[in-house]
């Protein structure tokens, strides 16, 4: 029916829509799905291998799929959706998915865009036009990396290799080498009898190891543009979607922990929210804080409590809500 504005409004009722089961779908249908898969490899020559030539994968795998639904009154034809794989380097794979409208849009009675039952090929305009696609990229650093990279090794794994040699010259006597004196001064000294302190290197001293670690993660989105229509060449414009993420966490001493995570919007041009946590071992109690020092949702949250299970009730807890401004003792 029209409303009092001359607009056609449109109402449905399903009395079985909110059961379990739900219900069956309006219309008939018949639909004939369409898969094609493949992938493209080539030879080059190459004397390292038996054969004399090499096998090089250029495209991993290529797919389109698509349906035709032979009841439909019209739109019969499904979105185009396609995929590829392509094996850029031995650790990294790209991947893209797109989906293609094969439809052109024209004015309904109130100038409103919509889809109509004409296929863009026989109106000159191309199989189909790229709807949506988009693809993601993440990478981790850590203490590690560097390492890796520059072929440092640890010096335990340096120990572990030279261990045979290094064990041969050693007394019978079961001290390897140590006066018990020396080594017993360093217990004394040294050594509490707790290991939550850390690892001691032979000379006694305490090892202090940063644990860090760093990751970003970037993806790219290109899909229609909703807001904005084009009405000269009637059609959505595209409109790229960015995002960019970071987070990391680094650990100064053994009980000491510091994460954050921030995301960057490209629209606004800056970070729209950092958050922060803060822990820290204190044998028979721990200590925790979080906080948002930017964006709309800037608070804290600060919190000492026993570890002890029979005294969780037991704590103190600080925060930045507008509707409790006391901290209290539980």
């Amino acid at each position: 029916y029209r409303n009092e504005f001359g607009e056609d409004v449109e109402y449905s009722y399903s009395p079985y829509s909110r059961m379990m089961f739900g219900t069956a779908p309006a219309g008939q249908s018949g639909s004939i799905g369409f898969d094609f898969k493949n992938n493209l490899e080539m030879k080059v020559k190459s004397e390292s291998d038996s054969t004399g030539f090499k096998k090089m994968s250029l495209i991993d795998d290529l797919g389109v799929n698509f349906s035709y639904n032979m009841m439909a009154d019209s739109m019969k034809w499904s979105m185009i959706n396609t995929n590829v794989r392509l094996k850029l380097s031995k650790s990294y794979t790209l991947s893209l998915n797109a989906t293609w409208d094969p439809y052109v849009y024209e004015l309904d009675k109130n100038g409103r865009p919509v889809a109509v039952d004409k296929l863009r090929v026989f109106n000159g305009k191309g199989i189909g036009k790229l709807q949506s696609t988009g693809t993601s990229f993440s990478y981790s650093v850590n203490q590690d990396t560097f390492k890796k990279l520059f072929g440092k090794e640890d010096a335990s794994n340096e120990d572990k290799e030279g261990g045979e040699d290094s064990n041969a010259n050693l007394p019978d006597d079961g001290t390897m080498g140590r006066n018990p004196n020396e080594t017993a001064a360093k217990k004394s000294v040294f050594d509490t009898g707790s290991q939550s302190i850390g690892e001691f290197d032979d000379d006694g001293y305490l090892k202090n190891q940063i644990q860090w670690n760093l990751s970003f993660n970037y993806s790219v989105r290109y899909g229609y543009d909703m807001q904005n229509f084009d009405f000269d060449r009637m059609e959505y414009p595209g409109k790229l979607t960015h995002s960019l993420g970071f987070s990391g966490s680094i650990q100064p001493t053994k009980n000491w922990n510091l994460t954050f995570n921030t995301d960057y919007n490209f629209d606004y041009k800056k970070f729209t929210s950092i958050n922060c946590s803060l822990t820290r071992n204190l044998h028979c109690w721990s200590m925790s804080a979080s906080f948002i020092p930017i964006g709309p949702y800037k608070s804290y949250n600060f919190t000492i409590r026993a570890n002890a299970s029979m005294l969780q009730d037991l704590k103190y807890d600080q925060r930045s809500s507008p509707y409790d401004n006391v901290s209290n003792w539980y």
